[in-house]
This record gives structure tokens, C-alpha cells and sequence, in this order.
């Protein structure tokens, strides 16, 4: 599942359009920025995994609490919320001035007022932020970064989630499987490949 289908299901299937009615957008406006800025922040989010910022990417995912932003959109829509969602795709995209530019780009390519955009799209990185950590628990976060930082053979968690994927590897049972298998998950949100983003282009302009 991509964190665009995962924001699709939200708050059985209705979180979208919350979202919207929270910030003054028509669903169909929320749907079509949705299609660009999902596949988005999953390919950031990728792309700072596979440069070396994996450890990164999973500390800004654990903390349960998170995971509010992605069951309530109002939540998601707060200041808090997104002042949240801020923080994390800061993280991803290298800073807010990064961030801030992805708003306008997308704003432009939808129609929408880019103001608005501002808004929306922090709202949604922390409801998606927040679906992450539903889908991928502190517990097996720690695993992970354990995983991450041990040695085996310069592979890490990467390399064991390559290997899973391969199928060179799989779960070894109790603790050692629950990792495996949220690094799997983990690993299959994030493939921004399969989403088809518009906006791979305008994230190679501002990760540079």
C-alpha cells in the first residue's frame, strides 16, 4: 500500500474530505492535491532513507501520539497539527523554504490558491506522518533502528529490506519478525515509484 492509498482509507475512507472541509477546500480540490503531494512526500521520504538519513526518517515517525493526526483530521488541520506536518517535511525536503516551494508548485499545477496550499499541505504530511506510525509502531521502530545502526556486512536496515523484497530474507520468528515485517511495510509505503509522482521532477530541483 502507498501512503497515497493510505490517506485515501483514512478515517474509513472520509479523512480527505474532513480535511478538506477543514481548510476550506471542495473534495475534489483535496483529492486531485492528494494525487500529487502523497506520491511526494513518500519520494522525499525515500530518497532520504537511501541517501543515508534512515535513521532520521525513524525517529521522526516514533512517538504514538503521532499517530492522532491520521484518525482525526482536525487534529491534522490544528496549528499543532500543522506545525507538526511542518516539521516533518522540513526534514524530508531540507528545510521550510523547500517546503514552502512544493506548496506553490503544487498549488499552481491545481488551480488552487496557494495560501490555501500552505495550509494543506502540512495538514497532510501529518496525517500522513501519523498513518506511518499506525502502520509501523515505536515497537518496531526501535527494532529497526537497532537493525540500522548494528553492523551486518555494510548492509543494514536497508540491505535487509532489499533482501526481503528479493526474497533473500525473511522474518526470524518473536521480535526479530515483527521487525522484518514493519521494515517490509515500511519499505512498500515509500516506494514512490509505484505512485507515478508528478512532482518527481520538482523534488530533484529542491533536495539538491
Amino acid at each position: 500500500m502507498s501512503i497515497l492509498r493510505m490517506l485515501q482509507q483514512a478515517q474509513g475512507g472520509q479523512g480527505l474530505g474532513q480535511l478538506a472541509t477543514q481548510l476550506g477546500l471542495d473534495e475534489g480540490q483535496a483529492n486531485s492535491l492528494t494525487e500529487m503531494l502523497a506520491p511526494a512526500i513518500g519520494s522525499a521520504a525515500n530518497r532520504q532513507a537511501q541517501s543515508g538519513g534512515l535513521g532520521t526518517l525513524l525517529g521522526s515517525l516514533r512517538g504514538e501520539d503521532q499517530a492522532v493526526n491520521f484518525d482525526d483530521a482536525a487534529a491534522a488541520a490544528s496549528p499543532q497539527g500543522q506545525a507538526q506536518g511542518m516539521d516533518f517535511l522540513s526534514g524530508l525536503l531540507g528545510g521550510r523554504t523547500q517546503t514552502e516551494d512544493l506548496a506553490s508548485e503544487a498549488a499552481s499545477r491545481a488551480g488552487v490558491d496557494t495560501s490555501v496550499v500552505q495550509q494543506f499541505l502540512p495538514a497532510l504530511a501529518a496525517m500522513a506522518q501519523g498513518g506511518l506510525q499506525r502502520q509501523v509502531p515505536d515497537s518496531a521502530i526501535d527494532g529497526m533502528l537497532t537493525a540500522e545502526s548494528a553492523p551486518s556486512g555494510g548492509q543494514g536496515l536497508m540491505g535487509m529490506i532489499g533482501g526481503m523484497l528479493g526474497g533473500g530474507q525473511t522474518g526470524q520468528a518473536g521480535e526479530g519478525a515483527q521487525t522484518g515485517g514493519a521494515a517490509a511495510m515500511l519499505s512498500q509505503l515509500l516506494d514512490a515509484d509505484g505512485d507515478g509522482s508528478v512532482m518527481d521532477d520538482v523534488l530533484g530541483r529542491l533536495m539538491r
